[in-house]
């Protein structure tokens, strides 16, 4: 867990403001109470003051007095957030009276907070479903302008202290040479913000430099030309199958003029299957602690959570929606 302290530890020091919509939840409510209390960043809480004050007292929790409360219905922001999603949605047909309405729900009125600047970043999901999330994310934040998709990483912990970024592994099914070559740039930032370190990043495949000729396997050296024009200093190569990528020995005989191989820190999967059982089954049997997922391609950050997290999760994910603002 030294990664997680590391990351609360810097978002303190730039002492950011996040937004948190679900606060019917006693998690966000408890994840918020430690985020005041160890100073980890601002805080702001979305509804009606009483409800909050009522469920916190019946769980025991103690809210500092630092802790913003925000009712949207009462806000005096909510026309101007309804006037910035109209002007994003109009085209969609949606009227300014819908748009209105629209943002008085938590997620979009979090997500236009995000979207003027005036919180940092938002966390939800412990409620919401992803595409409720997503949704509110994408149609009021919107992609930033180096990005062709919205993606996810999850930050993998090692027991013996090393750390990996694995994407996508919850969002985009079978992604395009676009997506994938975006996927793996926003990757990339992704772990230099969180790690503090220079990415070495392998787009992964079941072929390593040719050894077997696919579409598939066209799809991984298409998406990693892409990438390297997005960003010609990121240290990247493929195609490299994870032995190649990960064990130097291996990476000696089959890539040896690779930049990476034997040495990568960033794994991108070429769709959603691969990534997700990965992720998972390093979880599971190396013993990794897996951060996220950590949704990335926003102009501001939006992150969502599982339904199954717990009030520790959702603290994580606040520190961390601070530094990769």
């Amino acid at each position: 867990m030294q990664i997680i302290e590391q990351i609360r530890k810097r978002a303190q020091e730039q002492n950011g403001h996040v937004v948190l919509p679900e606060t019917g939840d006693e998690r966000v409510l408890r994840a918020a109470a430690l985020l005041a209390t160890q100073q980890l960043c601002q805080v702001t809480l979305l509804g009606e003051a009483s409800s909050i004050k009522k469920l916190a007292g019946e769980k025991e929790i103690t809210l500092p007095g630092d802790i913003r409360v925000v009712n949207p219905l009462e806000s005096e922001q909510l026309e101007s957030y309804a006037d910035h999603f109209y002007e994003r949605r109009k085209h969609k047909g949606i009227s300014r009276k819908e748009a209105l309405e629209t943002v008085k729900r938590p997620l979009f009125f979090a997500a236009s907070m995000v979207a003027a600047g005036d919180a940092d970043g938002c966390v939800a999901g412990s409620i919401a479903t992803t595409g409720d999330v997503l949704r509110a994310a994408i149609q009021v934040i919107g992609l930033k302008e180096s990005s062709e998709v919205v993606s996810s990483v999850f930050l993998m912990a090692m027991p013996d202290g090393k750390v990996f970024t694995y994407g996508d592994c919850a969002v985009v099914p079978y992604p395009t040479k676009e997506q994938l070559a975006t996927i793996a740039v926003d990757s990339s930032e992704t772990h230099k913000r969180l790690t503090d370190t220079e990415p070495r990043t392998a787009m992964l495949s079941f072929s390593t430099k040719g050894s077997a000729r696919h579409e598939r396997v066209e799809l991984v050296t298409d998406a990693l030309e892409q990438a390297r024009i997005q960003n010609p200093d990121l240290q990247i190569d493929g195609e490299l199958q994870f032995d190649a990528a990960f064990v130097p020995a291996i990476a000696r005989r089959k890539a040896p003029d690779s930049p990476v191989a034997g040495r990568s820190n960033v794994f991108i999967f070429p769709n959603l299957d691969a990534g997700n059982i990965a992720y998972k089954i390093t979880e599971r049997l190396a013993g990794a602690t897996a951060t996220g997922p950590i949704v990335q391609g926003l102009r501001r950050p939006m992150l969502d959570l599982s339904r199954g997290c717990s009030w520790e999760d959702i603290v994580n994910a606040a520190a961390v929606s601070v530094l990769v603002g």
